[in-house]
């Protein structure tokens, strides 16, 4: 998978385009330039969302209406499509080759798997993190389990909003009970999907893991809330189990206590809980291990590889391990690096291509070049 350029309107401070090299892509520049916004823009053309925030209309440029995004992608077989992201205050459209494509489809075309600062909260943050990186990893896998997670999601909204209903004069328990039924009955379904997928590809990394790149120890455990409640192994019985029983807690509550919304991942140094007493080294060395493996997955499934973005990467990691981890993935990924230490990066001045922006423009180093086109 290459994504051979990208053309940037209003997103950001970013304006123009960049024709990209198939291999390394170091990105660099002063803070403040616009560095990590070409990351997220990239980002944003293979998963129609962005890595730093969840309101998609901050991307666009102050005083304009909307912002575009648009790319050209090959992949390993040669064949290319366009792609294009149009964000608006209301929303957000996704076409391929010019033709408008709901986001499950859109979701397909260009998979990117990346290492940012506020992705470390997937090894030290709380379990919402974890999930989110397992649930888009099996996503890259089988697209469809996007709408299995969208029909979770509405379902535990619906169902959230019956059991708030409960109070002075609203219905009964016995009442609130067949009210809930038909949701919980999707809730059962719609569960037991999740915890087999999730499994499934924990399983796929946890394999994948014991091939480090840095000689690290880490393994990985796929933990349901329903753990020491049950047979797991019988998973639909189980969760209708629980979910009657639970029932007044629910209401009382007037939240959904029951489900794969509230499972985790342990990630383990040797037998300890790197959350809990892993280094901070040690959790930045985990967190690219588990992209890798990410990236392994994959391509054993696809047969090709997905895109690779490290923003601040001298920041996150010493200068040893950023030299073994960008050999290890030139001629594998195509990786883009954001970096504001130029000087860093000279013994790969033969093997990558080099981009510098100011306010906003990237311009190839290799002086004036195709490559580069301003607004």
């Amino acid at each position: 998978m290459f994504l051979r350029s990208i053309r940037v309107q209003d997103f950001r401070n970013l304006q123009g385009a960049i024709d990209w090299g198939k291999g390394t892509n170091l990105i660099y520049g002063n803070n403040g330039q616009g560095k990590t916004n070409w990351l997220e823009a990239v980002h944003f053309l293979a998963h129609a969302k962005s890595f730093r925030t969840r309101h998609p209309h901050e991307g666009i440029t102050f005083g304009k209406t909307a912002a575009l995004i648009r790319g050209c992608v090959a992949t390993s077989g040669a064949i290319e499509r366009e792609l294009e992201v149009t964000i608006r205050p209301n929303g957000k459209q996704t076409s391929v080759n010019g033709k408008r494509e709901s986001l499950t489809r859109y979701a397909s075309q260009l998979h990117a798997v990346w290492f940012t600062a506020d992705e470390l909260e997937v090894v030290r943050g709380g379990p919402e993190a974890r999930r989110n990186f397992i649930d888009r990893g099996a996503m890259s896998l089988h697209p469809p389990y996007t709408q299995t997670l969208a029909n979770y999601n509405k379902v535990i909204r619906q169902k959230k909003a019956l059991l708030q209903q409960h109070g002075e004069g609203s219905p009964t328990l016995d009442e609130m009970a067949e009210l809930i039924e038909p949701w919980n009955r999707q809730l059962i379904t719609l569960s037991a999907q999740i915890h087999r997928t999730r499994n499934e590809y924990v399983d796929l990394l946890h394999e994948a893991l014991e091939h480090s790149l840095f000689g690290d120890t880490i393994s990985i455990r796929y933990v349901s809330s329903l753990e020491g409640k049950g047979d797991l192994k019988n998973y639909e019985s189980l969760i209708a189990e629980r979910l009657k029983l639970r029932l007044p807690a629910e209401v009382f509550a007037g939240a959904c206590l029951i489900g794969p919304h509230r499972d985790d991942l342990d990630i383990l140094f040797g037998d300890r809980n790197l959350r809990s007493f892993g280094s901070s080294g040690q959790q930045r060395s985990a967190l690219i291990t588990l992209d890798l493996a990410a990236i392994s997955v994959y391509h054993s499934k696809h047969q090709d590889y997905p895109i690779f973005l490290i923003d601040d990467v001298d920041a996150e990691l010493d200068g040893i391990r950023i030299e073994r981890l960008l050999e290890y993935l030139e001629g594998r990924t195509q990786t883009f690096v954001t970096t504001s230490k130029r000087s860093h990066f000279e013994r790969f001045t033969r093997r990558a291509n080099f981009y510098e922006v100011s306010g906003g423009v990237a311009k190839e180093e290799r002086g004036v070049s195709a490559a580069t086109v301003s607004s």
